[in-house]
């Protein structure tokens, strides 16, 4: 799909950051139709100590191909903060490739929100290629109906004293499917890395699965990294206990279901880009009630 992309790429954002800048919020919406399929490739590079958050929203109407490229550059003691809600037509298939480079003391903070699409697959690859480089990997997929979701992430870790967190949350109903596919390379020089992987799923139906692999693989001898899965179902005790209050059963499932993804949203610290997530999942409420 990135070569697809190589090939047929016609529009794109290209941002650059100056050195010790603060860009602010930058949002980025691409709307797709039915019309043609859609190849953005985008090219963001923040320079030494530069700042920036950018929220990348994708929706559209009918059914299409929107295959995204973003080439991802954040230079020594930079900052940025890439923030993705993916709520395509249900018909619609997504494809988003990253590939962020993270240098010395620098930072890549990035939350992935997946809730429309019936087929989507979200791909990043980090590279963190200097000491004291972070990353942050987090996502939520919420689907429904027969929805197949796939969030696969690549952390390489080729320089000492390197942090990387991944946290990703599943909501899964009807016959929909979630994967979690994470890899940490932590290469030979790479000591003193900092490693940290999770993925949870919550089924609300029998027919839905989830299917998750995470990976380590290490060739350094002083690290610290671990990984984790775990796959339930709602508490049939804390749902008694909140129909016992009086709360009907589909509000006490949605009070349920939000405090399980009150850790991954909690990723999300500006207020106002959060609310912009929250309303997104109330209208995917609303979507399954009606």
């Amino acid at each position: 799909m990135v070569a697809l992309n190589t090939m047929l790429a016609a529009d794109g954002a290209a941002l650059h950051v100056p050195a010790k800048h603060d860009a602010g919020t930058v949002q980025l919406i691409s709307i797709a139709t039915t019309d043609a399929d859609n190849h953005p490739r985008h090219h963001i590079r923040l320079d030494a100590n530069a700042k920036l958050t950018l929220v990348e929203i994708s929706a559209g109407q009918g059914t299409y191909l929107l295959n995204t490229v973003a080439e991802i550059h954040v230079a020594q003691g930079a900052r940025l903060t890439h923030i993705r809600l993916q709520d395509e037509a249900q018909t619609a298939f997504h494809v988003s490739t990253t590939y962020a480079d993270v240098e010395t003391d620098a930072t890549y903070d990035s939350f992935t929100l997946n809730l429309g699409a019936r087929l989507s697959r979200t791909e990043v690859h980090t590279q963190l290629t200097g000491p004291g480089a972070v990353a942050h990997l987090n996502a939520a997929q919420i689907l429904a109906g027969t929805q197949h979701a796939d969030f696969t992430t690549v952390v390489g870790h080729t320089a000492p004293k390197c942090t990387s967190r991944q946290t990703v949350k599943n909501v899964l109903a009807g016959r929909s499917r979630g994967v979690f596919q994470g890899k940490i390379e932590v290469a030979r020089d790479a000591q003193k890395t900092d490693g940290y992987q999770m993925n949870q799923a919550l089924l609300l139906s029998p027919d839905a699965e989830i299917d998750s692999k995470p990976e380590l693989e290490i060739f350094a001898d002083d690290v610290k990294c671990s990984h984790g899965a775990t796959v339930g179902e709602l508490d049939s005790e804390q749902l008694f206990y909140l129909r016992s209050r009086g709360i009907p059963d589909a509000e006490a499932r949605s009070i349920l279901v939000r405090a399980f993804l009150a850790e991954a949203l909690d990723a999300v610290t500006d207020d106002s880009i959060r609310a912009i997530l929250e309303t997104a999942v109330e209208r995917w409420w609303e979507r399954q009630a009606a």
